[in-house]
């Protein structure tokens, strides 16, 4: 058994310090995909603290078959959605693009257009159909497949692939001005004429 095992076996059994242990390693991750999936920071939170209740609750289901972050993150999304449709607030998804684990540009300049850059992108998917964006958020943000979201939509996978198309080809229009900007710059950098 390995230590990660442990931990998990001891926290079934109700050590406390097993479930602050799961809770500190896996917070950062289930916080930020409830916080994506939500948009509005408040509601995330309440979302959060309902999400690791179920997680500590469903714990002796936990079989192993996946690593435990992989399960309390499945654990998150599903309570998120369902949460998202009891409170009608799925007009109302979000994403926050902010990669709090990339590093930190030396150059000051690059920071700021990455800041340009991520608010344009938040902006951008604020602007999708609320299916539009679920899809988007849960396909290509989360990795779920088309027929786990049918799922836990409730929608056939047709329709997943048509929001998902809907979504991708709206965001190119609205960021075409990103990549545009990007294609200039590379042009200056490389001393290329204008």
């Amino acid at each position: 058994m390995t230590t990660h095992q442990t931990i998990v076996q001891r926290a079934v059994e109700g050590d406390e310090r097993a479930l602050r242990q799961l809770w500190m390693e896996n917070a950062p991750h289930i916080d930020a995909v409830v916080l994506r999936l939500c948009g509005d920071r408040d509601l995330a939170a309440d979302v959060a603290q309902e999400v690791w209740i179920q997680i500590f609750r469903a714990l002796p289901s936990y079989r192993g078959d996946s690593q435990f972050g992989t399960w309390a993150h499945r654990i998150a999304v599903n309570r998120t959605l369902n949460a998202l449709r009891k409170v009608r607030r799925i007009a109302k998804v979000e994403i926050d693009v902010e990669d709090d684990t990339a590093a930190a540009p030396d150059n000051p300049e690059v920071d700021t257009e990455r800041g340009i850059v991520a608010e344009s992108i938040d902006q951008a998917v604020r602007q999708l159909s609320p299916g539009a964006r679920t899809v988007f958020l849960l396909h290509d943000v989360e990795g779920y497949t088309h027929e786990e979201i049918a799922g836990e939509l409730g929608i056939t996978t047709g329709g997943s692939k048509s929001q998902l198309f809907k979504a991708r080809a709206k965001l190119r229009r609205l960021l075409a001005h990103l990549a545009d900007g990007f294609s200039a710059g590379v042009g200056q950098e490389h001393g290329t004429p204008s």
